[in-house]
């Protein structure tokens, strides 16, 4: 009985120390994935299906996984409430035209941001999201107004050579929504457009920002008019800055 008492003692105890091995084999992962660099996104579709939001998030959240990132992607705003999730991710990205927001799930968002986490996202997934939502808009820094002529051919004209999100590229034609926005001055705009006045002759000439990144608290916030439906990231200069932006955003570039 003696025997058998201390052969189910020392059965305890390595069943014990063999659960803290693999705990701590998982915590060494976990931390070994930290040490090595390795990064998350939370990519956050919805809105009007006109943007092909999910389509858009197929392009980049595949492309992030195979720089390394772990990704998830969630068709809710309600992920905004995870805070224990938010808190985790180096990067938000948003596709989400128009719609709404609760004040809970903006106030969510923007702390986050604000604490540093980065914030990145394209044409009316990010620059047209909530409407009424002015200190939303703040933080992005801009919110769409117009595109006079609907889907049409224009040229961006890249205006910052040395920022690495530009950085090689060329000027390049789209054949696309040119987005007239309301920008925030403090904005570096990296890439801009020009209105002709054909569709709207009171706006003949005006410079437009198109490409810019900012900061909001110690959060980094990048921005693309570009991607009006998933095909226009079909012009490798618009995918690129995309992918490079994502990038900068969360400190990886």
């Amino acid at each position: 009985m003696e025997k058998n008492h201390y052969d189910r003692r020392d059965f305890m105890k390595h069943s014990v120390a063999a659960g803290m091995a693999a705990s701590l084999t998982a915590n060494g992962v976990l931390a070994a994935e930290r040490q090595q660099g390795k990064k998350s996104a939370l990519f956050v579709w919805g809105g009007w299906d006109g943007h092909e939001p999910k389509q858009c998030v197929d392009i980049f959240a595949p492309w992030l996984e195979s720089q390394g990132f772990q990704v998830e992607v969630s068709n809710t705003l309600d992920s905004y409430l995870d805070k224990d999730k938010m808190m985790s991710q180096d990067l938000i990205v948003q596709c989400v035209t128009m719609s709404t927001i609760t004040g809970e799930q903006e106030k969510a968002l923007l702390d986050t941001i604000q604490s540093g986490i980065g914030l990145t996202g394209w044409h009316g997934g990010l620059g047209d999201s909530f409407r009424q939502n002015t200190n939303y808009q703040f933080m992005v820094g801009g919110q769409w107004v117009a595109h006079p002529g609907g889907v049409i051919d224009y040229e961006v004209n890249i205006i910052d050579h040395k920022d690495p999100i530009t950085k090689g590229l060329a000027d390049f034609k789209m054949h696309s929504e040119q987005y007239y926005m309301h920008v925030d001055p403090a904005n570096e705009v990296l890439a801009s457009t020009t209105f002709s006045g054909e569709h709207a002759a009171w706006i003949d000439g005006v410079v437009m920002p198109v490409v810019w990144k900012k900061m909001y608290g110690k959060g980094r916030v990048f921005y693309s008019s570009l991607g009006h439906v998933a095909r226009d990231f079909d012009v490798p200069e618009a995918r690129e800055i995309m992918q490079r932006g994502m990038l900068w955003a969360c400190h990886s570039l």
